[in-house]
């Protein structure tokens, strides 16, 4: 294999495997594969021709050089393979129009005895790889297999980091337990192990689930969610894995389940913990046995789902208690991940306050960029017992009812106004005062904007002469 290969591949599996690719490569589908290839010599060009399309590859030629440039204008092509001396138009030229239109072409520079030297230069230039006439049909096999698996490589870390630069957009905040969980959910990213999320009502665990499936390999297939204590026991069983013909009265027809419409993708079961005992065993059948039983069905269906469920309830209590099958819940929880509870996570409410004000606002169609002082510590001091939902919806009915173009502390519900019934606790179970939040709140900021004193009054919502008080009066440093 040729070394400048073995390097790019090598370093292509170690950013995969910080990823959590754990496959290595796998091969791509050559029918899949555009192959351009370019030679003015007619039985070379019939040869390659033949050659690649015993391979399976989707091919096609041109025996000259121009019409080659005019057609990659106006086409992607993943690999192409051309004679380094064409005439008007050389091999060269034709690999800077490719690239152009797709920098990850791959291109093979074809070359005869004379012109060597000009085929090492192209290989400089940024060609993959460079074959001597006579071509040997398994030399040019070989090389155009590793030109594809380099641009499926390619392809497959810019993909990762496009989702992963993101920083998973849907999921708002910088807190040490939710820099953790994403963490876990790259780590994840294309496992096909079940993960169980837990966590109080309103902590995000559908958005999380979302995630997992959006940075998996199953992403471009269904994302399936069911909640489980929404439907009773017969809807849901049909609602999940249909029914057959007369199965029941007024089944005209047979009918898929959604289980089924949810092959190769990721099936989301929220509230798991609500399933009945019935419900419970012909879910652990989908898990261990990868097949489902339609209503009235006498024959199994096979299925390839990944299930990611969700409770807030304790389903090792449940399990203890006889309520939750043991089997299921370890099949279940292969993964674990727990979501703090918003008040575990202080330091993210400005952040998904703003959040939501952007999005309410937009919504609204009305001008309000922040919140004021006061505003912002009652948000910040209030207990949220139905975490980051009852902060959506605290923030939407301040929207609504705000006459500025800030969010004021009469805009927000009484519950919040009376905060100090629920001022958040120290770990040590000391209260925390409002100085205290503010305090810890603008230290925070500063930090995020690496204290630059003019950005952090402008996230803040106040300008630098009130940021200068409030760093005097807390005795910050400058």
């Amino acid at each position: 294999m040729d070394i400048r290969y073995s390097i790019f591949i090598n370093k292509l599996e170690k950013q995969l495997s910080a990823y959590g690719d754990r496959e290595g490569i796998i091969p791509v589908p050559t029918a899949s594969i555009d192959l351009l290839i370019v030679d003015d010599e007619e039985i070379a060009l019939k040869n390659l021709e033949r050659i690649m399309h015993k391979e399976g590859y989707q091919v096609v030629t041109e025996s000259s050089g121009e019409r080659a440039f005019e057609l990659l204008k106006v086409r992607r092509f993943d690999v192409v393979l051309t004679d380094l001396l064409l005439g008007s138009i050389d091999g060269l030229e034709l690999m800077a129009e490719a690239k152009k239109k797709d920098a990850e072409t791959e291109v093979i520079i074809i070359t005869g005895h004379g012109s060597v030297d000009g085929a090492i230069e192209a290989t400089k230039k940024g060609a993959f790889h460079y074959l001597q006439k006579p071509i040997r049909p398994d030399e040019v096999r070989s090389i155009v297999r590793q030109a594809v698996e380099k641009r499926r490589l390619a392809r497959r870390v810019r993909d990762l980091e496009q989702k992963i630069g993101a920083d998973f957009p849907d999921i708002i905040g910088n807190c040490p337990k939710i820099v953790s969980i994403k963490n876990l959910i790259r780590q994840i990213s294309d496992s096909d192990a079940n993960v169980l999320i837990t966590g109080e009502s309103g902590t995000g665990k559908e958005l999380a689930a979302r995630a997992i499936h959006q940075t998996s390999r199953r992403h471009e297939k269904r994302f399936l969610a069911v909640n489980c204590a929404s439907l009773t026991e017969e809807l849901l069983a049909n609602e999940l894995f249909g029914h057959e013909k007369d199965a029941y009265t007024g089944a005209t027809q047979a009918k898929a389940g959604l289980l089924e419409s949810a092959h190769e993708g990721t099936v989301f079961l929220d509230e798991v913990g609500d399933m009945s005992a019935a419900m419970q065993a012909k879910i652990l059948r989908v898990v261990q046995e990868k097949e489902l039983m339609r209503v009235g069905a006498t024959t199994a269906i096979a299925v390839d789902i990944r299930i990611i469920s969700a409770t807030n309830k304790d389903l090792k209590a449940l399990c203890a208690a006889g309520i939750f099958r043991q089997d299921l819940y370890f099949r279940l929880n292969v993964i674990s991940m727990h979501l703090p509870s918003l008040s575990e996570r202080i330091e993210d409410i400005p952040l998904l306050a703003a959040f939501f004000l952007k999005q309410s606002a937009k919504r609204a169609e009305k001008d309000i960029r922040g919140f004021s002082d006061q505003a912002l510590s009652l948000l910040t001091t209030y207990g949220y017992p139905g975490n980051i939902r009852e902060l959506e919806n605290i923030i939407e009915r301040a929207v609504a009812l705000a006459k500025t173009e800030l969010i004021k502390a009469e805009d927000l519900p009484h519950d919040l106004k009376d905060f100090h019934a629920f001022t958040f606790r120290r770990r040590t179970g000391n209260m925390k005062t409002l100085e205290e939040i503010e305090r810890e709140y603008i230290q925070w900021v500063l930090g995020q904007v690496g204290h630059n004193k003019s950005e952090a009054s402008k996230v803040l919502g106040i300008d630098r002469v009130s940021l200068y008080r409030k760093l005097k009066r807390t005795v910050f440093e400058e």
